[in-house]
């Protein structure tokens, strides 16, 4: 059993996964931000925004007894739509995506994990069925927006299952220590973004890498 160094107290994960550039590909990330804003958890929780770490997230993943992850995951459902899955299931499902080859999926870090023999005990993912994913600069679309309270719901009620001891928050929180920079807090990145006669939204081809796909020639 993983403990906390500070408590000896299961240590639990709270991992919020995505890029907040991709529209709703920032779902994770942005429970997150919303968990950290309006709670507060027993010394033992850590909130993490793992954004697009990849391997870099397998440390979060070793040190956790127990692993909640919000993200966006594509079930081939209606948008805003909510799965839960559970311990070993959850490989099979997280990710809407890698925005390139050489970016590591979360399915490789839970692997990672396993084979150094320091995995949590418990493993629940909270995913969203997400509408857009492509449009750069772009925030979460209404139906993944109206969805993220009923999973902050879902998240805490296991939480509390958990021994996360999760209560309203009482003490101001210091944008400082914020796991979300301020400058990319949900308000202030809608608030202050440019529109899209005023900022490309596709990007440019040399910064995303998109190949233009070409008609294949006709047989004559």
């Amino acid at each position: 059993m993983l403990t906390c160094p500070q408590t000896g107290v299961p240590a639990i994960v709270v991992l919020g996964i995505g890029n907040l550039l991709w529209a709703d590909e920032g779902f994770g990330v942005r429970c997150i931000e919303a968990l950290e804003q309006h709670f507060e958890f027993a010394p033992h929780v850590s909130l993490i925004d793992g954004g697009t770490q990849g391997l870099c997230l397998v440390q979060y993943v070793q040190a956790a007894d127990s692993l909640l992850i919000f993200d966006a995951v594509d079930y081939g459902l209606a948008p805003g739509t909510l799965k839960i899955v559970e311990d070993d299931d959850v490989p099979a499902f997280l990710g809407v995506r890698k925005m390139s080859l050489h970016q590591t999926g979360f399915q490789e870090v839970l692997m990672l994990a396993r084979l150094t023999g320091r995995y949590p005990r418990r493993v629940l993912l909270i995913g969203c069925q997400p509408d857009e994913v492509a449009d750069f600069g772009g925030s979460l679309r209404p139906a993944i927006k109206a969805s993220l309270e009923r999973a902050l719901e879902l998240g805490l009620e296991r939480l509390a299952a958990w021994g996360g001891e999760p209560t309203p928050r009482h003490t101001p929180l210091n944008a400082d220590d914020a796991v979300t920079l301020p400058h990319l807090a949900l308000s202030r990145y809608e608030g202050e973004r440019p529109s899209e006669a005023d900022a490309c939204r596709t990007g440019d081809v040399r910064v995303l890498l998109r190949m233009r796909r070409e008609e294949p020639p006709s047989c004559v």
